[in-house]
């Protein structure tokens, strides 16, 4: 069994941990193509709660990897958008989602 001091099993770890769970990868999408305020991000994310929408967006702020800006307006105004760092993570993101699409196809042509 590996352990996480094991240097080629970590990094894996922080991956997952920094981005990964049902939610973050998606949050993670949408904010690919620009600043989004927190009622645009509900709209996207089907399914997600404010309560959870609000927890995975205060840790990816605290990973370093979105940043909220609040606008000094009344009503206040504020936008959650990737850090250059987190613009960093599509790569990943890209090769795990081509990796989907040949699964899906893989079950699909194992079905038949």
């Amino acid at each position: 069994m590996s352990s996480e001091s094991d240097p080629d099993v970590l990094p894996v770890h922080v991956y997952i941990r920094v981005i990964g769970g049902k939610w973050k990868p998606e949050i993670l999408w949408f904010l690919r193509k620009g600043p989004l305020r927190f009622g645009e991000l509900m709209k996207k994310v089907p399914g997600i709660t404010q309560v959870t929408l609000t927890k995975n967006l205060r840790e990816l702020e605290a990973d370093g990897i979105v940043i909220r800006t609040v606008f000094p307006e009344i009503p206040p105004r504020v936008e959650y958008r990737l850090t250059e760092f987190g613009e960093s993570v599509f790569p990943v993101l890209d090769v795990i989602s081509a990796w989907g699409r040949r699964y899906v196809r893989h079950k699909k042509d194992m079905a038949e």
